[in-house]
């Protein structure tokens, strides 16, 4: 539940696309190994978020948007799965039996204490820094 697949292809799509120029969603693909059909789901998803910009027609394809320094890694995995979680309890309106207000869980307490940190660690963590 930490990191999806499509979160992992999007990291790897931003990489291809890091030199600034325009690329085709097929060179993107090789260029990382990924499978055509995420791939093209994942761009228009980084496209909506305004991560990145297409240019229609033979000679079209993606490139970025925003300069790599603007985005962090927590922005980016955010657009894709607004749902980075540890734990599937996590979740807002989950219920555990294990977990009440009378009886607080202290696995979980830690857990929530841990999720805080990699949130601020992915936010601090800018896509300039990860891909130099």
């Amino acid at each position: 539940m930490l990191f999806t697949k499509e979160c992992d292809y999007a990291i790897r799509i931003m990489r291809a696309l890091s030199s600034g120029e325009l690329i085709s969603v097929s060179r993107i693909c090789e260029m990382e190994h990924l499978p055509s059909a995420m791939t093209y789901k994942i761009t228009r998803k980084l496209e909506k978020s305004g991560f990145l910009k297409s240019c229609r027609g033979t000679n079209g394809g993606y490139a970025l948007n925003l300069k790599l320094a603007e985005i962090s890694l927590y922005d980016l995995c955010a657009a894709i799965d607004p749902d980075i979680l540890l734990l599937e309890c996590m979740k807002e309106g989950y219920h555990c039996s294990m977990n009440s207000p009378k009886n607080p869980c202290l696995v979980h307490h830690e857990f929530c204490r841990l999720q805080n940190m990699l949130v601020q660690e992915m936010k601090q963590k800018s896509l300039a820094e990860l891909f130099r």
